[in-house]
């Protein structure tokens, strides 16, 4: 009988808390002071709100749209690199952008990169504060 790979169980033990850490992450960066809108530690004052996204496997990338470009409802191609030793990119067309802006959710596969040959899905979705949409009203 075989014994199953330590290494193996170990990389996933470590995923799955990343997973779970990346949620908590964008979830404690969704609240706030109540009502659309919330400030963000990562946008201006008065600034529409940055957009975190949701990195599958995540192993120290970082996905966030600048609400500047969700409000201008450009097409935008973020690079996830984050800490990480290796980049991927996502590309969102201005539909996508436009429907993020309406508090829809979108996900993206991230491009495989040039030398790991993985890629991730990354999921983007407003944080609804009291149920409302962050970016009403700019």
């Amino acid at each position: 009988m075989k014994k199953p790979d330590l290494e193996s169980r170990r990389e996933f033990n470590r995923e799955a808390v990343m997973a779970l850490l990346a949620v908590t992450t964008v979830t404690i960066s969704g609240c706030g002071g109540g009502g659309s809108g919330s400030p963000n530690p990562t946008a201006p004052n008065g600034a529409p709100p940055n957009m975190v996204g949701v990195v599958s496997a995540n192993h120290n990338h970082s996905a966030v749209i600048a609400g500047a470009d969700i409000v201008a409802g450009n097409s935008v191609s973020l690079n996830i690199q984050g800490t990480a030793t290796h980049a991927h990119v996502v590309a969102l067309s201005a539909t996508e952008i436009t429907a993020l802006r309406r508090g829809e959710e979108v996900a993206k596969l991230s491009t495989a990169g040039d030398t790991n040959q993985h890629s991730h899905t990354v999921t983007f979705r407003a944080a609804q504060n009291g149920g409302g949409n962050p970016y009403d009203g700019y």
